[in-house]
C-alpha cells in the first residue's frame, strides 16, 4: 500500500458502482487496469493505494484489514483509498458472475515493469509520502523459487487453477495452523480464499506469475528511497528472510519492521489487528489520526489521553508498542 497526495484526474472508459466503492476501467500506456474507489466524494483526501498478491483481488487480500473496525475507522476517516488490480485480476467484470474475464492469449504479457508502469500513470513517485509493504519482495527470485515458480506454471497451463495449485498458493498466503489438517479443520478465511480462486482465470494468474518470476534485484536503490516505509511480514511466511533482507538494505532513519508471530504473508487477512497500533503510528507522523469512537467499539489504547511523549519519536516511527503476538523491530 501507498500513501500518496491527492492525484491528478485521470481519463476512464467506464465505470460501475462495486459494493459501496466505484470500480473504473483507466487506459493506460501498458493496458487498461481496474481501479476500485471508497471515498470518490472525498478525492480531495490523501490517496492510498493498494495493490494485490498472485491471484488475489482487493476483496480477498485486503477485506480482513478493511473490515476491522478500527483499522476501516483509521483508513476510512483520513483517506481516499484506490484499490489497483493487476491485468484479469479484476473483481468483478459484470453482474452475473465474479472474476475477471479471460486475457487473450495473443495479448502482450506484461513484466513486472509494466505492471510498475501502469500506476506511475495514476500516482507519480514524487507524490508518494509513505510506503506499507506486505511480505514484500526485492531480490530477483532464486533457482529454487524460479523453479517452483516454473512447476506452478505448468499446472495452470495445462490444468487450471486445480487443487494442487490452490493448495500451493494458499502456503503462500497463509500459516500452517489457519490452514488446518487432518485434526484441525481449515479456518474460514481460507475457505472464503479457496472458493475466490475458483473464480480466478489460469491464463490471467499464469502471466502474473511469469511477470513476477523474471523480476529484476532492486536491492541496490533501496537505499535512495527516502519516503517513510513500514514493512509487515508473517514468521511463517515464506517471504520472511526477504523481508529481512530488505529491511536491512533500506535507510534505517525511515523504515521499520513488524513481524507477525504465527502467522504467513497476508497478515492483512490472518492477523489485520496486529497492524492497528504500527499503522497508528506510522500514519500519526503524518498528522493522520483515528477518530475517538464515544460508543461502539472500545477506545483503541492510542487515543491521545493515552499516548506518552516518548513514544512519538520521529527517528523511531513511535513504533514502540507491540500488538498482540508481534514483535517490532526497528531497522538497525
Amino acid at each position: 500500500m501507498a500513501v500518496s497526495s491527492s492525484d491528478s484526474s485521470v481519463s476512464v472508459d467506464m465505470e460501475s458502482v462495486y459494493h459501496g466503492g466505484k470500480e473504473y476501467h483507466v487506459q493506460t500506456g501498458c493496458g487498461p487496469v481496474s481501479v476500485v474507489v471508497y471515498g470518490d466524494a472525498d478525492r480531495d483526501k490523501p490517496a492510498l493505494v493498494t495493490y494485490p498478491d498472485l491471484a488475489l483481488t482487493h476483496m480477498s487480500c485486503f477485506q480482513g484489514l478493511f473490515l476491522f473496525p478500527e483499522a476501516a475507522s483509521l483508513l476510512l476517516h483520513n483517506f481516499c483509498v484506490y484499490h489497483i488490480s493487476p491485468p484479469g485480476h479484476e473483481a468483478c467484470k459484470s453482474s452475473h458472475r465474479l472474476g475477471a474475464a479471460a486475457l487473450c492469449p495473443d495479448d502482450h504479457v506484461p513484466s513486472v515493469e509494466d505492471l510498475a508502469d501502469q500506476i506511475l500513470e495514476l500516482k507519480y513517485r514524487d507524490r508518494v509520502l509513505g510506503l506499507i509493504l506486505i511480505s514484500p519482495l526485492c531480490k530477483g527470485p532464486s533457482w529454487t523459487e524460479w523453479l517452483y515458480n516454473k512447476f506452478l506454471s505448468n499446472l495452470l497451463y495445462y490444468y487450471g487453477v486445480c487443487g494442487l495449485v490452490k493448495d500451493c498458493l494458499l502456503k503462500r498466503y497463509f500459516s500452517k495452523e489457519v490452514r488446518g489438517g487432518t485434526e484441525v479443520p481449515e479456518s474460514d478465511i481460507v475457505q472464503a480464499c479457496k472458493r475466490l480462486l475458483d473464480e480466478r482465470q489460469s491464463l490471467n494468474v499464469l502471466r502474473f506469475l511469469e511477470a513476477m518470476n523474471g523480476r529484476p534485484d532492486i536491492s541496490e536503490g533501496l537505499k535512495r528511497l527516502r519516503c517513510r516505509t513500514l514493512v509487515f511480514v508473517g514468521d511463517e511466511s515464506p517471504f520472511h528472510e526477504e523481508a529481512l533482507y530488505m529491511i536491512s538494505k533500506l535507510d534505517k532513519r525511515y523504515s521499520a519492521l513488524v513481524e507477525v508471530q504465527s502467522c504467513g504473508s497476508m497478515v492483512t487477512e490472518e492477523q489485520p489487528h496486529a497492524m492497528l497500533i504500527p499503522l497508528e503510528y506510522f500514519l500519526m507522523g503524518y498528522g493522520f489520526y483515528r477518530p475517538i469512537q464515544l460508543s461502539g467499539s472500545p477506545r483503541s489504547p492510542l487515543s491521545p489521553s493515552c499516548i506518552s511523549p516518548e513514544l512519538l519519536s520521529p527517528e523511531s516511527m513511535g513504533l514502540k508498542l507491540k500488538p498482540i503476538k508481534t514483535r517490532i523491530s526497528l531497522n538497525r
